[in-house]
C-alpha cells in the first residue's frame, strides 16, 4: 500500500473513531500505532516511540504536580479566598472567576482547573442566587484561554514547543506563551462581560455538588453533636457519613456514640436510622442505618472503601474541600521549584517535571498509588498513540502533499493566509475531535507550509496553539466543556453563541498578532 495514501486513510478512520464515541479514545490512539505497523508505513520501534517520548512523561509527571495542589487543599483555599472576596455582584464574580481558573490553568491544566472549581463556582451561584448556566460556561472558556499563560497549561504548548525546536527553530519558554496568553485572557473576560448575560441562558443544572464548607455544620445539627466537640475537618482528620447496605457484616452490631469501628482506627460519633438517633444499650445495626465516623484521613479512605458501607459523600472529596490540608508547603515549594526550573531552562521540560513528581512522592506529599491514579492515562496514552501518525505525516511525505493542496488554494497569497487557513483548519477539526489530536496532525502541515514558504516555523507553532486552543463551539471538543454540561444545564447548541466571537478572537490574534512577536523572516 502506498506510504501516503495509507496515512491519510489510517487519519480518516482515527477520526471516526474520535467521532463515534463507541471506541474509547485510548483505544482509538492504540490502534492507529498499530495501523502504521501493519500497513509498513511505520517499524515497530517507530510506531510505538511515542510511549518514550519526553512529552508523554512531561504530561504525566504535571498530572502528579497538579494532585498535590488539589489534595493538599490549596486549590480549595485559593478558591474559596478568591470567590468569597466577590460576594454576590455578578459582574465581579464574572471577572474573579475568570482570572482565577486562568491564572490556575495555567499551573495544574485544562481539566484539573475547571474539575476543581466547578463545585466552589455552584455553591457560589446557589448563595447568589445567579443561574449556574451564567458562570460555568465563561469558567471552562476562560480556562482555555489561561491554558496559554505557560508551558504547562496544556500538553498541546508542550507538544508544539517540541515540533519548533526539532524543525529550524526554538523551544518556547515557560511563559513565553503568555505574550498571546494575557491578550486572550483579557479578550475572553471582555467578551464574556459583554456577551455573557445575553447568549446564555438561564439554568439550573440537574447536578448540583454538595456545599462542603458547610457540611460539618449539617451534620453536627444532624447528629446532635455537642457545639464544643473538635473541628469535624482538619488538615489531618475528618468525618465521613456512611450507609449501612444489605448484607454488610455490620448488620446486627451493637454501636453507641464515641465507641471505636472493629478496626480501632475510626470513632462513631452518632448513628441514625432516618430521622431517629440510635442511643441505648439495645441499639443494634439494620441496613439502611447511617453512622458518622471520625478519623485520620487516610484511615477513612481506606475503610469507606469496602463493601461494608457506602460513603454518602466520597472521602477523597472531602478531604480535598479542606483548605491548606497537610503538605501543602511541600506541593507549593516543590511546584515552584520546578517552575523555576521550566523558567530557567537549567532541565529539560520532561526532567524538571519528573524531578518534581518524583519529590511529591518521596516527601509522602502524594502517595505512591495516588501518583498513579491522579495521571490521565487516556490522555497519555493519546497523546502517545498519536505523535507516530505525526512521524508518518512527515516521513511518508503526506504532510507536504496536503500542504501543496492548501498552498493551491490559496495561491500566492501572504504566509499570513497560510496561517490563516492552517489556524481555520486547526479550529474546525478541535471541535470534533480532541485538541491535542488535532495539533499532533495538523502540525506537520503546518512545518511543510512554512518550509515551503522559506519563513519561520515559530509564528505556525505559536499560532498552531492558540487556534487549538479554540475549542469552544461543541460540549465534545474538550472535556472541560463536557464537565460543566449537566451541572450547568447547557444543551449542544447553547456553546456556539458564546464560543463563536470567542474562536474569532483566538482566529485573529494567531493570524495576526502572532507574526508580530514571532515574525515569518527566518534569523540567521
Amino acid at each position: 500500500m502506498d506510504p501516503i495514501a495509507a496515512s491519510l486513510g489510517i487519519l480518516g478512520f482515527a477520526i471516526l473513531g474520535f467521532l463515534s464515541n463507541r471506541i474509547p479514545i485510548a483505544l482509538v490512539a492504540i490502534g492507529v500505532a498499530l495501523a502504521l505497523f501493519f500497513t509498513g508505513v511505520l517499524s515497530l520501534p517507530e510506531a510505538f516511540a511515542g510511549f518514550g517520548d519526553p512529552t508523554v512523561l512531561f504530561i504525566a509527571a504535571l498530572f502528579v504536580v497538579s494532585e498535590s495542589l488539589d489534595a493538599t487543599g490549596v486549590t480549595a483555599w485559593a478558591g474559596q479566598k478568591v470567590l468569597a472576596a466577590a460576594g454576590s455582584r455578578h459582574t465581579v464574580l464574572l471577572v474573579l472567576i475568570c482570572l482565577l481558573v486562568a491564572v490556575l490553568t495555567a499551573l495544574i491544566s485544562v481539566n484539573g482547573a475547571v474539575a476543581a472549581l466547578l463545585p466552589l463556582v455552584v455553591v457560589v451561584a446557589v448563595r447568589s442566587k445567579i443561574p449556574a448556566s451564567q458562570l460555568l460556561m465563561p469558567l471552562a472558556f476562560a480556562a482555555h484561554a489561561g491554558s496559554m499563560l505557560a508551558l504547562t497549561g496544556t500538553p498541546v504548548n508542550i507538544i508544539v514547543s517540541e515540533f519548533a525546536e526539532e524543525n529550524g527553530g526554538r523551544a518556547f519558554s515557560f511563559f513565553e506563551f503568555a505574550l498571546v496568553g494575557v491578550p486572550l485572557v483579557v479578550g475572553t473576560i471582555l467578551i464574556v462581560l459583554f456577551l455573557g448575560k445575553r447568549v446564555l441562558p438561564e439554568r439550573s443544572g440537574a447536578l448540583m455538588p454538595p456545599d462542603l464548607r458547610w457540611l460539618a455544620s449539617e451534620l453536627r445539627t444532624q447528629y446532635a453533636l455537642e457545639p464544643d466537640a473538635p473541628a469535624l475537618l482538619g488538615p489531618d482528620r475528618g468525618i465521613t457519613e456512611v450507609v449501612v447496605p444489605p448484607r454488610s457484616p455490620l448488620i446486627g452490631m451493637h454501636v453507641f456514640p464515641g465507641m471505636t469501628t472493629p478496626s480501632g482506627d475510626l470513632v462513631i460519633l452518632g448513628a441514625r436510622r432516618g430521622d431517629d438517633h440510635l442511643i441505648g444499650a439495645d441499639v443494634r445495626l439494620l441496613a439502611g442505618d447511617t453512622l458518622l465516623l471520625r478519623g485520620a484521613w487516610d484511615d477513612l479512605e481506606r475503610h469507606t472503601q469496602g463493601q461494608d458501607v457506602l460513603a454518602v459523600n466520597a472521602t477523597a472529596i472531602l478531604r480535598r474541600s479542606v483548605p491548606l490540608a497537610r503538605g501543602w508547603k511541600r506541593a507549593v515549594t516543590i511546584l515552584l521549584a520546578m517552575v523555576v526550573l521550566l523558567a530557567t531552562g537549567l532541565v529539560p521540560p520532561a526532567t524538571a517535571g519528573l524531578i518534581a513528581a518524583g519529590a511529591l512522592v518521596l516527601t509522602k506529599t502524594v502517595g505512591v498509588d495516588q501518583a498513579y491514579r491522579s495521571i490521565s492515562w487516556t490522555t497519555v496514552i493519546l497523546v502517545a498513540g498519536m505523535i507516530p501518525l505525526s512521524t508518518a505525516f512527515t516521513s511518508t511525505g503526506a504532510a507536504d502533499l496536503i500542504a501543496e493542496w492548501l498552498l493551491a488554494i490559496v495561491g500566492n497569497a501572504s504566509a499570513h493566509v497560510a496561517l490563516l487557513s492552517i489556524c481555520a483548519l486547526t479550529i474546525v477539526l478541535g471541535q470534533l475531535i480532541s485538541n491535542t489530536a488535532t495539533v499532533l496532525v495538523v502540525a506537520p502541515i503546518a512545518i511543510a507550509v512554512a518550509t515551503s514558504l522559506d519563513v519561520s516555523v515559530m509564528p505556525f507553532m505559536m499560532a498552531l496553539t492558540v487556534a487549538g486552543a479554540a475549542s469552544f463551539l461543541t460540549p465534545i471538543a474538550t472535556p472541560a466543556n463536557l464537565m460543566v454540561m449537566e451541572p450547568g444545564g447547557y444543551r449542544f447548541g447553547d456553546y456556539w453563541k458564546l464560543g463563536l466571537p470567542l474562536a474569532l478572537l483566538f482566529l485573529t490574534i494567531a493570524t495576526f498578532m502572532v507574526p508580530l512577536i514571532w515574525p515569518f523572516s527566518v534569523t540567521a
